[in-house]
């Protein structure tokens, strides 16, 4: 009967059945909160926003792991700018950037050589989930390196892939 109860409670939270990993997770940050679609799986996490011509002022990704490590995010096949706050596995935020947008890929160009100019974006200690929302959000929310993000984690954690 706890079981039931644990994945009602969680499908209750995140708005999906017990199985189906949410559309999108509320995140908090700066006291501002963002509606976030997740990045929970190696396709997911590889695309990214790549590809997306707006955000919105409260919309974001929340990329998840299933570890801690030192990570690197670019801006691969992003065509607009982005805020990046990278996040230990309590929610601290370890490292913010604003990422501008970098040139597409030419046709002459290949992958090899794209991925290869683009600039590198590194967490600066051991992350486990980074949002990316609208460029030049997070500086006026005051969030930072030791700033706390909410979210729910151990909920978000059974979808992982």
């Amino acid at each position: 009967m706890r079981r039931i109860s644990l994945a009602l409670t969680i499908s209750v939270l995140l708005g999906c059945d017990a199985t189906t990993p949410p559309a999108s997770v509320p995140v908090s940050a700066g006291g501002k909160t963002f509606a976030c679609r997740l990045a929970i799986t190696d396709a997911t996490r590889e695309k990214g926003l790549g590809g997306v011509t707006s955000l919105g002022a409260d919309e974001g990704m929340l990329f998840a792991f299933n570890d801690s490590r030192p990570r690197s995010f670019w801006m691969y096949g992003c065509v607009i700018d982005l805020d990046i706050a990278f996040i230990d596995p309590f929610g601290f935020v370890t490292a913010v950037h604003t990422m501008p947008k970098e040139a597409p890929q030419s046709a002459e160009e290949s992958d090899a050589v794209y991925s290869g100019r683009l600039k590198r974006y590194p967490s600066m200690g051991d992350a486990q989930y980074v949002l990316e929302v609208a460029p030049g959000t997070l500086k006026p929310l005051g969030v930072h390196r030791g700033s706390k993000v909410d979210f729910d984690a151990p909920a978000l954690k059974r979808f992982i892939e």
